[in-house]
């Protein structure tokens, strides 16, 4: 078995590689990335002279060079992480989102029909699904709700999620797509909340949170999500959509304020921000169709999750660090500059 892993060098993308490399050990695992400011290559930096490992610098618009690939390895199955992720950043250039996250979609899947797949599994996001409001804790989204996006980064998404049910049923294409909530753990890129307050904390630095920080995330260990998306590209039903959600609600500032307190750091750190345009309120997913189908639960708890995730951002200062300073921009040239 032959899986393109696009994105690869990012967050979720690095963990699934490592997962699937450490599970099936006949597979072969192609990552393909372009290394924008948010994949990093020295996360894979431990998998690089795996022999069933290759990384690829390419983007996934390039059409000619996404062809060459596939034309040079016959993948079994595509597994599309690479995206435009960030919501700030896309408020504030929505074209390099709809360009990646639609566009890119859209090249991966052509050359998916011209090649022949497998699986085409699209990894989406619950903030296709807009927000629910919280004062309504029986509300939560599930594969049925509407697409209600608040965001360039959001509505990208869904745009993405559409194209790609639409090549299933305009072009027959085995697909599957899976809708996750927020992920926490290993190598998270230290601008998201999590990485960023753990990081700011470390060096005493002001936590900002947005607004009042009541808004609501359901949180999902990184290593569940990996092993879901394991389930549903070997046994998914073609076509579905199912949702990954971790039943760990936490409010943005109780995350906060938990992370102050495992580290030892006093809560006047925290320092509340002008919020977030368009700022979506409670994400909550209901798993239950994939549980139901698949047999997939949770298996990390937040209160266990969140240690660990601590715990890896202590023991791996250098690679968080080297992100802060934008040295590990270098690391791609260190790796293949005289090659």
């Amino acid at each position: 078995m032959t899986i393109i892993v696009t994105g690869g060098a990012g967050f979720i993308g690095s963990n699934f590689i490592f997962h699937m490399l450490k599970k099936y050990r006949d597979y072969r695992i192609i990552c393909l990335d372009k290394l924008t400011y948010a994949g990093n290559l020295s996360t894979l930096k431990d998998v690089m002279d795996n022999p069933h490992f290759r990384f690829v610098k390419a983007d996934i618009c390039d059409r000619n060079a996404v062809e060459k690939l596939f034309e040079e390895e016959k993948p079994n199955i595509v597994v599309n992480f690479a995206a435009e992720s960030h919501v700030d950043r896309s408020i504030e250039t929505p074209e390099i989102f709809l360009q990646t996250n639609i566009i890119g979609t859209a090249v991966l899947m052509d050359t998916c029909r011209k090649y022949g797949i497998q699986r085409y599994h699209q990894v989406s996001t619950d903030e296709v699904y807009g927000d629910l409001p919280l004062d309504r804790p029986d509300l939560f989204f599930t594969e049925t709700t509407p697409l209600h996006t608040s965001s360039p980064y959001s509505s990208s998404k869904a745009g993405a999620d559409l194209l790609v049910l639409a090549y299933y049923r305009t072009y027959g294409l085995p697909v599957t797509i899976s809708r996750c909530s927020n992920n926490y753990g290993p190598y998270h890129f230290p601008e998201k909340l999590i990485p960023l307050m753990i990081a700011n904390a470390l060096n005493d630095k002001p936590l900002p949170v947005y607004g009042e920080g009541i808004n609501v995330r359901d949180w999902l260990y990184v290593e569940d999500h990996c092993k879901a998306i394991d389930l549903i590209i070997h046994n998914g039903n073609v076509g579905e959509v199912y949702n990954v959600g971790g039943h760990n609600e936490m409010r943005n500032i109780d995350i906060v304020k938990l992370i102050c307190k495992e580290l030892g750091k006093s809560e006047s750190l925290i320092t509340f921000v002008k919020d977030r345009k368009g700022h979506d309120m409670r994400y909550a997913i209901d798993p239950t169709k994939i549980h139901q189908e698949l047999g997939w639960l949770p298996e990390t708890k937040f209160q266990d999750g969140i240690k660990k995730t601590i715990r890896w951002y202590l023991e791996n200062r250098q690679w968080w660090e080297e992100i802060v300073s934008g040295e590990y921009r270098n690391y791609y040239e260190k790796m293949y500059g005289n090659r």
